[in-house]
């Protein structure tokens, strides 16, 4: 019950996995144990001498019995076993143990996990709600029926490099030896993890009566219970914590993996180094780390990242793993500062690829016969060299003498540049006058913005910018457009009221160079403020005119753009609603993510013609089903929203999107085609784009260096060990200035015939970011419910398929195993499990949500991993430091971490907010916001005044930084303690309780972990 609570609950019998995807229930018929202690018995036990230790909790003797539990703790050390290389844990010989139940040889449910303190108390077995279907944990919510007479069974061998990593247990208010000083979990960067946590179960009779009993208190039937301590056992120095961040099982989130760690041991790792991509290379850094890298062969990780750098042999032991294959493409990614920019090779000088699959040339091509043909590993053909192009190779490995100096035999990304040119790309701009538009006086602000724009775009003669065309329209229910050709004395107005049939009166003059045209433009840009519309748009304007329109323009004068769309009137109602009550939670919820049939086709006429749509809808509208963000999305544009500019945050926001659009670096007319090795195929491609024939094709209207899409690859048959696989993207597209050009990226991965290989290869910010796209273009199809349940699914099969097949047999039922590199990914399913998309919030519209997967659909593995775990950065630690964000300073995302006399901004790519404690110092408040007062703060949308003093420098510098990194502009909000907008924060606290219903990050790793084992069970 970890999304919403029913009300009926407890009433049949739970077996989780009876009749799902094959599975048979785990758990014969017997009496079941209760897996969570009721903290009648405790025991610590604290070494004696002075040696540093680690408190560990782990497996030991067991008792079924159901009613009285004993936690004991155990003190444990690292000892080096040389001939294994394999770090074990040694129990400490003062340890007390409890060996009523060892005698039997019975097995604990797989329960056990850190707890909590004292005050959070765990529920029974017979407690455990059965799950309504509204819950993500349906069919799963009873993983702890394992029979206490069953007997414990080894799992598979250990890698000597795996480490059991010991985590601090909680305080419970008792004294400790002041020599045995927690650790942190997960502490070593270079092994594996695997935590224990386990307890022991002793008969009603221990002896050890020392902590606080806990009692049920009376509920009614069905419920959860609640426990509350005798008023006489109450350890009055527990520190209370936020009722957002405690977990149902007593665990303690403190405890749990780190994402801000595991994103700080890769910076100090990484940051400012080089990374070397040889073929065949290593797992790379994370997204989130700036580091130089290398061209040796490989393409660099921000332009392809693996989801795994070691693939398995065949297809079994891949769908062993219950882990994805794939990668993540970005085509045009940038390059990084102090990296050499991309090689460039003329096409007729360039090695001709394969003729058979079309394959470019690249690295991974083998030599033979002395260099006269070469074996392509896409297609296992051999193909004739050139005799232009011939040149003999050398060594046993038969590598051609001139490799070094050609990109394309020794670079693993490069370009080529064709020798035909193109049309140069037009921005056309299409302006709303309805009576809506004028009646809403921004259209002064709109169009000084607009022709402040093309005033900077117009350079000295000999800047590609100032070779731009640039065409101008006005719309209400007609269409208006200029002949802006140099000729004339002035600019002429075509007006054409048959818009149904669409037919241009001329050709000449709709596009002109802006350098020719900049005074026509100016001049009519300063009388559309003054129309005054004849028509009455109170009926709405459809979305689809100005981009017919748009459309007609580019494709009569052959050449690709940029079309953007400044709309106010009212859209035009479809068949939704606006109302979401109960929407969501059918199966209709997928409808509301399908563009209609028109939409799409006339998407599919801008990406033949290469239109790329941006939308700004001025009038901040929220109706119904009329969404007008599907073609600008499937086309490489975006949609923003604002509120008629009237306030300073929206101006600014408006200048800094319109700017960034017109800045941004485009690829026209694409076409993207991906080539793997012969023995894998690609079974499918997720993004933003409108399917091609193959999920090998696609085809792009535009798209820049953000543009991220996932690929899924699957096996044929099984693959040649020694060979590898090679992935190849070969980007064909349009330059601004006409130039065609061809890029194209190629990754060499290992392959093993072990799992664990293919295990330690993976990360977990690459693996977010796949399932979140696979995930949000499944939405279009699939019930919201069937999605959250199946991605939940695959991660426990994943996290079972670990343990059973690469864990050592020391490994007990209570130890959380999880890969060093996947120590992050928990957390990060269950944000992308309670987000708006797939859970919808109460006060979130449909446009909101909508919105919000097109967003996070076209972001980077950066942006989506900073997306679904924002940064929340101390602002009292980073303003003396530095004014760049810095993760090590960075704190966890839940309510624990925040303090009522600190100052906090909370950064993801779509917000940017600022949370003020009730108890911040005046002195703070006066240096920051120039006010003395905490309630005279305004709550909401907001500007920092720009104040001299360090603080308020300090911060506003951080803003612009974290800014800067953002794909879109955002206002800044600031949230203060206990106000009413303070839900805005909680939404991103993702390993507290969503408001939406989200189970905690706590709450969802314990079922993930305790399913996991009843399926290696």
């Amino acid at each position: 019950m970890m999304d919403v609570p029913t009300a009926k609950q407890s009433q049949t019998p739970c077996q989780p996995w009876a009749g799902q995807n094959g599975w048979s229930p785990a758990s014969p018929q017997g009496p079941s144990c209760n897996p969570l202690p009721s903290f009648q018995h405790l025991s610590l036990s604290s070494p004696s001498d002075q040696r540093p230790c680690y408190e560990h909790l782990q497996a030991s003797d067991h008792s079924c019995q159901s009613d009285s539990t004993t936690f004991s703790y155990r003190s444990t050390l690292y000892a080096d076993n040389a001939d294994q290389s394999e770090h074990r844990i040694i129990p400490d010989a003062h340890v007390s143990a409890v060996a009523s139940a060892a005698s039997q040889g019975r097995n604990i449910p797989p329960c056990s996990l850190p707890l909590m303190r004292e005050g959070m108390p765990p529920c029974k077995l017979q407690q455990m709600p059965f799950y309504s279907p509204y819950s993500p944990y349906q069919g799963i919510s009873s993983p702890f029926q394992s029979p206490c007479t069953q007997q414990g069974s080894l799992i598979g061998p250990q890698s000597p490099h795996q480490k059991h990593l010991p985590i601090s247990p909680p305080s419970f208010g008792v004294n400790r030896s002041p020599q045995c000083t927690p650790q942190p979990a997960f502490e070593s960067p270079n092994v594996e993890s695997s935590v224990g946590y386990t307890h022991n179960h002793a008969s009603p009779t221990s002896p050890i009566q020392q902590q606080p009993q806990w009692t049920p208190a009376a509920h009614s039937k069905g419920a959860i219970n609640e426990f509350v301590p005798n008023a006489g056992g109450q350890d009055r120095n527990i520190t209370p914590q936020s009722p957002n961040s405690e977990s149902r099982y007593g665990l303690d989130p403190e405890l749990l993996p780190s994402v801000v760690k595991v994103i700080a041991e890769d910076r100090a790792e990484w940051e400012g180094k080089v990374f070397v991509s040889e073929p065949f290379s290593r797992l790379p850094p994370l997204a989130t780390t700036s580091c130089i890298v290398e061209d040796k062969g490989n393409v660099s990780p921000f332009a392809i990242r693996s989801a795994s750098y070691c693939v398995p042999c065949d297809g079994p032991t891949a769908l062993l793993s219950r882990l994805p294959l794939g990668a993540l493409l970005t085509p045009l990614a940038k390059q990084n500062a102090g990296e050499k920019p991309l090689p460039v090779c003329n096409e007729p000088e360039c090695l001709t690829g394969c003729g058979g699959c079309g394959a470019s040339m690249c690295p991974a091509m083998g030599w033979q016969d002395c260099g006269q043909r070469f074996y392509c590993p896409f297609c296992g053909k051999l193909s004739e060299v050139p005799w232009q192009h011939y040149q003999p190779t050398k060594g046993v490995e038969g590598v051609r003498v001139d490799k070094d100096k050609r990109p394309e035999l020794s670079m693993g990304s490069y370009e080529i540049l064709h020798s035909q040119k193109g049309e140069p790309a037009a921005l056309l701009l299409a302006i709303d006058v309805s009576a809506s538009a004028v009646r809403g006086g921004h259209l002064a602000f709109a169009t000084q913005q607009i022709l402040t724009l093309l005033t900077s775009l117009k350079r000295e003669d000999g800047d590609a910018s100032s070779d731009v065309r640039v065409g101008l329209m006005t719309y209400d229910s007609r269409i208006h457009l200029y002949d802006l050709s140099p000729a004339l004395s002035r600019p002429h107005m075509l007006v054409i009221t048959e818009t149904d049939d669409l037919q241009l009166p001329v050709r000449e003059g709709l596009l002109v160079s802006l350098k020719d045209c900049i005074d026509s433009i100016d001049s009519v840009l300063q009388l559309i403020p003054q129309f005054s519309s004849e028509c009455d748009d109170s009926s709405g304007v459809p979305m689809e005119l100005p981009v017919k329109t748009g459309l007609a323009v580019l494709q009569a004068l052959t050449c690709p753009g940029k079309l953007l769309i400044f709309h106010t009137a009212p859209l035009i109602e479809m068949e939704h609603t606006n109302s979401s009550s109960g929407f969501f939670g059918s199966n209709k919820s997928k409808s509301i993510f399908q563009p209609s049939e028109p939409t799409i086709s006339l998407a599919k006429e801008c990406v033949s013609q290469g239109c790329g749509v941006h939308m700004f809808v001025l009038s901040q509208q929220d109706v119904g089903g009329a969404w007008p963000g599907h073609i600008p999305y499937l086309t490489g544009g975006a949609l923003y929203t604002y509120s008629h500019l009237q306030g300073e945050l929206d101006r600014e926001r408006f200048r800094t999107d319109l700017k960034s659009i017109v800045d941004t670096d485009t690829g026209y007319k694409a076409e993207l085609r991906i080539f793997v090795s012969k023995d894998m195929r690609v079974s499918g491609c997720y993004g933003l784009f409108i399917p091609g024939p193959s999920p090998s094709q696609v085809p792009m209207a535009t798209l820049d260096w953000r543009t991220t899409l996932a690929m899924e690859l699957a096996h044929s048959r099984a693959l040649d060990e020694t060979r590898g696989v090679a992935i190849q993207t070969v980007l064909s597209y349009s330059t601004q200035t006409g130039d065609r050009r061809t890029r194209v990226h190629t990754l060499t991965l290992r392959c093993s015939r072990h799992l664990q290989d293919t295990f330690r290869q993976y990360q977990a910010q690459t693996l977010l970011t796949f399932y979140c796209k696979k995930v949000y273009c499944a939405v279009l199809e699939r019930p919201l419910q069937e999605l959250r349940e199946e991605l939940q699914m695959e991660v426990t099969e994943a996290l079972a398929s670990y343990r059973k097949h690469c864990c050592s047999a020391s490994v007990s039922a209570g130890q959380l195993v999880l890969p060093q590199y996947l120590r992050a990914l928990p957390v990060y399913i269950n944000s992308l499990r309670k987000s708006e998309v797939l859970l919808p919030g109460l006060r979130s519209s449909i446009h909101q949500r909508l919105q919000q997967r097109c967003r996070v659909l076209s972001m980077d593995t950066c942006c989506t991993s900073t997306h679904f775990y924002p940064l929340l950065l101390p602002l009292a630690l980073s303003v003396d430091s530095s004014s760049s964000p810095n993760p090590e300073e960075a704190l966890r995302c839940c309510a624990a971490s925040l303090e009522p006399r600190c100052l906090y901004l909370v950064h993801s790519p779509l917000t940017l907010l600022l949370w003020v404690g009730n108890q911040v110092p005046t002195c703070t408040l006066v240096e920051l916001f120039n006010t003395s007062c905490f309630s005279s703060l305004p709550s909401g949308e907001t500007k920092l005044p720009a104040l001299e003093s360090p603080l308020s420098i300090s911060v506003r510098s951080l803003i612009n930084t974290l800014s800067s990194q953002a794909p879109c502009a955002r206002k800044l909000w600031l949230v203060k303690q206990g106000d009413t907008c303070e839900e805005t924060l909680q939404r991103l606290l993702v390993e507290d309780k969503s408001p939406n219903g989200g189970a905690s990050y706590a709450d969802f790793l314990y079922h993930l972990h305790v399913n996991s084992v009843r399926l290696v069970q």
